[in-house]
């Protein structure tokens, strides 16, 4: 199969799950337009997700192209107790007790058997049970207790989430579960951990010191705390979740678009990749079309110049998996070619000449821009060089090549990169002749039209970015007009 080119900048995560892990499946999705799939692996056996691991693997040998791989880690998991009756009504007003007695609960009391959340409460801090639909107000609290009083009403059950949003709590964003998985997923592989209840930057350092250099950390934004921490949070992580599902119900859901832009723009100045995630195409669950709203908060990630956009249950349990990515697609293609979208993306922009690599990756895009220009090329190793040229959002297309596997699949979650896994070279001028070579097989350049290459001298150097040359996609005219070095 030939190389398959995107004809945008975006990049679309999909889940799998039962409705999409078949290797059909998996092929059509890839097929349709998905670039990142998402193992969750708060659902399925380590069997189960091996088996997807395989499946991805085997699609991408079969269509020629890299594909990257997120394993999203499931965090710690905070519930109650079980009730006598299943269930219990709370009514606004009335006195509601949490403990650490594992005895069926009532109207009154439930356990929760989490100490750690009785040793952070306050009186005055805020419970929230089943979603937010329920909130508690702490009235008396103790190292075994915590007494509320019910500000929201409604039906308490069996093992319902309860989510503390004002205080933060002294766990680990990794139980015993996840650091079993972790060990897993990377042992078979995967290119991204996404690391789910993020606090503080301690527990990024954490996973890093885990995973010891065989995937890329992304870390999940979906605590107030891990707002208020955003900034140390960024720099300690290769990559950045808004999830907007625990965020929506721990903050007012007001203030999720201010958040949402800030640490997309955050995290577009450091040149990090960002992904917005939760409830993006919910009505594709059940509908093969999507509600205008929908639609528009899809385009409003994109106009925000997010890396990738990410489906959740509606490629992982929908009965319209494909037609989700697809619309995702097309609503991509659409903003991407509106001018306004340009406009937006380079009024955003971050300027940086902190560095050669800086100023060269910065100097590519000028030259590219000011003049005609097909693509810019960059040589890379570790990644950073491409990283580079994505955060400048070029209006050319970008492509990245590099010898290592592992490096092509990882940088296909950021923003504009097509990825080529490329020979190793050893002088630049192998790497001018390879990237005319991709440029050319991928459609992005004739043999008469100029792409323009970057480079670190000597290779294999990590952050040494210094070259920068305009050349035409002939290698007959590269080899011809060359100065030996």
């Amino acid at each position: 199969m030939a190389p398959l080119r995107r004809q945008r900048n975006l990049k679309i995560v999909a889940t799998l799950g039962p409705a999409s892990e078949s290797r059909e499946m998996v092929k059509a999705l890839f097929l349709a337009g998905a670039d990142v799939f998402r193992l969750n692996m708060s659902h399925g056996s380590q069997e189960e997700i091996a088996k997807r691991h395989a499946t991805i693997r085997e699609v991408e040998e079969e269509v020629g192209r890299p594909i990257c791989i997120l394993a999203d880690l499931q965090g710690p998991k905070l519930r109650c107790g079980v009730f006598k009756n299943g269930s219990e009504m709370l009514e606004e007003g009335a006195s509601f007790r949490f403990d650490l007695d594992d005895v069926e609960g009532d109207e009154t009391r439930v356990c929760l058997p989490h100490p750690e959340i009785f040793q952070a409460l306050k009186p005055g801090s805020t419970l929230l049970v089943n979603d937010g639909k329920i909130r508690l107000k702490v009235t008396d609290c103790s190292e075994n207790h915590a007494t509320t009083e019910v500000l929201v009403g409604g039906e308490i059950s069996n093992r319902k989430g309860v989510n503390v949003p004002d205080v933060v709590l002294p766990l680990a964003a990794l139980s015993p579960k996840d650091i079993s998985d972790l060990e897993f997923v990377c042992e078979l592989g995967v290119d991204w951990l996404a690391l789910s209840f993020v606090q503080r930057a301690a527990d990024v350092q954490q996973a890093r010191e885990l995973a010891k250099g065989r995937a890329a950390i992304l870390s999940k934004i979906e605590k107030p705390a891990a707002v208020d921490a955003y900034g140390e949070i960024l720099r300690a992580s290769d990559g950045i979740m808004v999830a907007r599902g625990d965020l929506g119900v721990e903050l007012p859901v007001t203030s999720l678009p201010p958040i949402q832009k800030r640490l997309i723009r955050s995290a577009r100045s450091m040149g990090k990749p960002v992904i917005v995630a939760t409830q993006m195409m919910e009505s594709m669950i059940e509908s093969p079309v999507p509600t205008r709203a929908e639609v528009a908060d899809v385009a409003a990630a994109i106009y925000e110049g997010a890396d990738a956009v990410m489906l959740s249950a509606e490629s992982a349990a929908g009965s319209y998996p494909v037609e989700a990515v697809t619309t995702m697609d097309s609503v991509a293609l659409s903003v991407e070619s509106d001018d306004i979208y340009r406009q937006v993306i380079e009024a955003s922009r971050t300027p940086h000449r902190e560095s050669v690599a800086d100023a060269i990756t910065s100097a590519a895009r000028e030259v590219a821009e000011a003049t005609n220009i097909k693509a810019i090329c960059c040589f890379t190793e570790t990644g950073t060089t491409a990283l580079l040229a994505a955060r400048e959002r070029p209006r050319v297309p970008i492509i990245a090549l590099t010898p290592l596997a592992g490096t092509a699949r990882r940088l296909s979650l950021s923003w504009g990169l097509h990825c080529v896994v490329t020979d190793v070279v050893g002088r630049f001028k192998e790497a001018v002749v390879n990237a005319a070579r991709s440029a050319r097989r991928d459609g992005f350049a004739t043999e008469s039209e100029r792409i323009v290459i970057m480079a670190g001298v000597p290779f294999s150097t990590p952050g040494s970015t210094n070259i920068l040359r305009v050349a035409v996609c002939n290698e007959k005219a590269i080899y011809e007009g060359w100065e030996e070095d």
